[in-house]
């Protein structure tokens, strides 16, 4: 018996309940008229994940349960799986569908739920303890949720149930170790349950999280039948024939590091302003690598015509900078405008008189300088509704080199999880597909230009370093003492750079929201106190 399969990968939005179920409905006929007699789709599609503290909400819960009829007919013509937060005997579970024939024929309840991360699980649901197997179209179908197969027990509890193939809906965020690790873990599985596994995982972003798709399916094994196209919304179909499965797509072609989180950045972009109901973008522009690589983005994301570069010199602002800068603005062909800040700079220092320092290497001066751009920009979004992007990267965030009110206003930070050496990384791998970044922004020693002279690595370790020890500190958790024994770098640079991550968690809980590509982005998923003496 021959059964074809679709794998769907959907964008939902978080909370439009009804949006969601209307996409579910479209897909199934979709891949209802290709001839499939199931279409699985991701883990709470319906009420797109994240949903947090939506699921205290009665009214929410309504909305989910008065959509679900319309999801069950529509299995009249093809069977759907779907996940959805649902409620029963004041009970909320994480839960599955499996629909047929205007029914529902299977249901289960995700058992591992997971509480760390920017996972908040324990928070809302309860767990399930009983595995589910649906028997249709000749398959014993194992039934799991997402974090299921990360753990021992589900999947050996469907397998030790009948199952002849796994089935897992997901909607697991991305990372740039995520993809080899999903991989890693279903092959773990099978020594556990040796079952053929598809794994139907989400794309779209919600928030800070981008959910990557690249669905998988294993054979028994742990051969890749088939890998959906990354950050590409829509469906992609196998057959089973017997104990074989076939890929009815095209073998994706292979992607690299680099490809993917620029990927995820663009994406996350793109998604960010189209569900906040953004078309345009503004950027400070300085001739720098950072906002170079947001400009990039930026117009990738959203379209030249849909992004404005905003030039802010100042006294300190050097003739390169200019000249890189408008350089890039002809390469990339996006309009721009110039501002210079000299006369609020001028303003503030008369304003403030002899209440502050007369030395302008002085931090204040420096900060009036970012604060001076920041006012501006800030007034350009305020007139033209359009959405500011921040520049900043995560190793500056993670040492206190970002000025409140200054660099770090604005409405979304796109680089706020990329380590400086990755800036560099992704800015070389963009311009082998089209030279947009002049090359000298990429080779020349960075700076804030906020004082005469200036250079990022004065009072910082060279980046290749500091990004190593932020890494081991932050992704890694190691201790000061396990750093400094593996011999990259001083004790006294890495006591000066964790000191400086902890002083710096105030300004980190203002800053804008941004795009998550680290296993540990700064926000929900490192919770840290401000005022705390461990350091």
């Amino acid at each position: 018996m021959k059964t074809k399969i679709a794998l769907a990968q959907v964008n939902f939005f978080v909370g439009d309940v009804d949006g969601n179920a209307d996409k579910m409905i479209y897909y199934a006929r979709q891949a209802g008229l290709q001839k499939a007699q199931l279409v699985i789709f991701s883990e709470l599609a319906l009420s797109g994940y994240p949903p947090e503290d939506l699921l205290f909400r009665q009214s929410f819960h309504q909305k989910i349960k008065s959509a679900m009829p319309r999801l069950i007919a529509a299995s009249a013509d093809i069977d759907i799986i779907l996940g959805a937060p649902w409620l029963d005997n004041n009970n909320l579970y994480n839960a599955l569908f499996y629909l047929s024939e205007g029914k529902i024929l299977g249901y289960y309840a995700k058992q591992c739920l997971p509480n760390y991360g920017i996972f908040d699980e324990k928070r809302y649901f309860t767990r399930g303890d009983k595995p589910c197997v649906v028997q249709r179209h000749g398959l014993a179908m194992g039934l799991v949720v997402c974090e299921d197969l990360w753990h021992s027990g589900p999947a050996a509890q469907a397998y030790a149930a009948g199952a002849d193939c796994l089935i897992s809906i997901n909607a697991s965020p991305y990372d740039h170790y995520k993809p080899a690790q999903r991989l890693d873990i279903l092959r773990q599985q099978q020594l556990e349950a040796p079952l053929p596994i598809i794994y139907v995982q989400s794309v779209g972003a919600q928030d800070e999280c981008v959910f990557d798709g690249g669905s998988l399916v294993l054979n028994k094994k742990g051969d890749v039948v088939l890998e959906a196209p990354y950050f590409t919304e829509g469906l992609s179909y196998i057959q089973y024939h017997g104990e074989k499965i076939v890929s009815l797509e095209e073998e994706s072609a292979a992607v690299s590091e680099e490809s993917l989180m620029y990927d995820a950045l663009r994406f996350g972009l793109y998604d960010y302003a189209e569900k906040n109901h953004f078309r345009d973008a503004l950027v400070g522009l300085s001739g720098g690598i950072d906002s170079a690589l947001t400009l990039t983005i930026a117009c990738d994301a959203l379209g030249r015509d849909h992004v404005e570069a905003v030039l802010l010199p100042s006294r300190h602002t050097s003739d390169d900078s200019m000249a890189l800068a408008l350089e890039q603005v002809r390469l990339l062909g996006v309009k721009h405008r110039i501002l210079s800040i000299e006369p609020i700079y001028e303003a503030l220092l008369s304003t403030l008189g002899d209440h502050i320092s007369t030395d302008e290497n002085d931090l204040t001066h420096q900060n009036l300088q970012a604060r001076a751009r920041g006012i501006l920009l800030m007034a350009l979004s305020n007139q033209t509704g359009n959405i500011l992007l921040t520049t900043g990267n995560k190793s500056e965030m993670a040492v206190g080199y970002a000025t409140l009110y200054g660099d770090m206003a604005g409405g979304f930070a796109v680089l706020k999880d990329v380590y400086k050496t990755w800036v560099y990384r992704l800015s070389r791998y963009r311009n082998q597909q089209q030279y947009v970044i002049p090359e000298k922004v990429i080779t020349r020693a960075p700076s804030a230009e906020l004082a005469p002279g200036q250079t990022d690595q004065d009072n910082l370790p060279p980046y290749d370093i500091l990004d190593r020890i932020l890494e081991a500190y932050i992704e890694g958790e190691k201790s000061i003492d396990y750093i400094a024994a593996t011999g990259f770098a001083s004790l006294d640079d890495i006591n000066k750079v964790v000191k400086l991550l902890y002083r710096a968690e105030y300004k980190r809980r203002q800053s804008a929201p941004g795009i998550k590509i680290t296993t540990r982005a700064f926000g929900r998923e490192r919770r840290y106190p401000i005022s705390q003496g461990f350091v």
